[in-house]
């Protein structure tokens, strides 16, 4: 049964939240592209990946964990730690958490109440590419109005720009990802991959803060540790 106190964003939220993630992910289309209106100016290519993405701002902790692991792979990048600080000193994993359904594929959330304020004001068009029995992808064309409004939403609305920050965080993380690899990534996470199907997803903020606390002291201790003077040298 879903829980329905869950914290919920607002249609508003969801949509702006979208054209901000999209306007960050969008590549350069091909000229030659099938579909895409003649003010195209970049695309997203695949609804599991906007998913994918979206499930990483909408979960600040879950980022934050991620950022972790990155920097677990590459110690030397100390800014993936203070990015995960950031994160997770702040009261910004329970203020800006919305929960996301976990289905068959991960997490995922019906995208066309948002997606539709966004095509009716002539911001974002979509399109699908058919297979033979099914739709084999779903592609998301930022628009020239669309990329104007987005860009001009923090001079409007200062409190906006968590969102194009952490949009372009995600988007860094994944750098080029696709959403089957990102789906695989995210399942990692103990907490994700058991919850059961048609369930919200759950908060990992604890258990993030408390692997934020073990590898900044194991950061320090390694930096202590380190002589002052290489013996080497002498």
């Amino acid at each position: 049964m879903r829980d329905l106190t869950v914290r919920r964003a607002s249609r508003w939220q969801d949509s702006v939240r979208l054209l901000l993630l999209i306007d960050a992910a969008a590549q350069d289309r091909p000229s030659d592209e099938v579909g895409a209106p003649s003010s195209t100016v970049g695309v997203v290519r695949g609804q599991l990946r906007l998913q994918k993405l979206d499930f990483w701002v909408r979960n600040p902790d879950y980022l934050a964990n991620e950022l972790m692991t990155e920097f677990e792979k590459d110690p030397a990048v100390t800014a993936l730690l203070n990015w995960a600080g950031e994160i997770l000193d702040s009261q910004e994993p329970d203020l800006r958490r919305f929960p996301m359904l976990r289905h068959k594929f991960g997490a995922f959330e019906e995208l066309d109440d948002a997606l539709a304020p966004l095509v009716e004001r002539g911001l974002l068009s979509k399109t699908q590419v058919l297979g033979r029995d099914r739709v084999v992808e779903h592609r998301y064309f930022l628009l020239e109005q669309g990329r104007k409004v987005a860009r001009s939403l923090v001079e409007d609305a200062p409190a906006l720009a968590w969102y194009v920050d952490r949009t372009r965080m995600v988007v860094k993380l994944v750098d080029g990802s696709g959403g089957t690899q990102l789906k695989h990534r995210q399942y990692l996470v103990r907490d994700y991959a058991d919850t059961p199907m048609g369930r919200y997803i759950p908060s990992i903020t604890d258990r993030a803060r408390e692997r934020l606390r073990v590898l900044r002291a194991a950061l320090d201790s390694n930096a202590n540790s380190s002589p002052l003077v290489d013996p080497e040298a002498s």
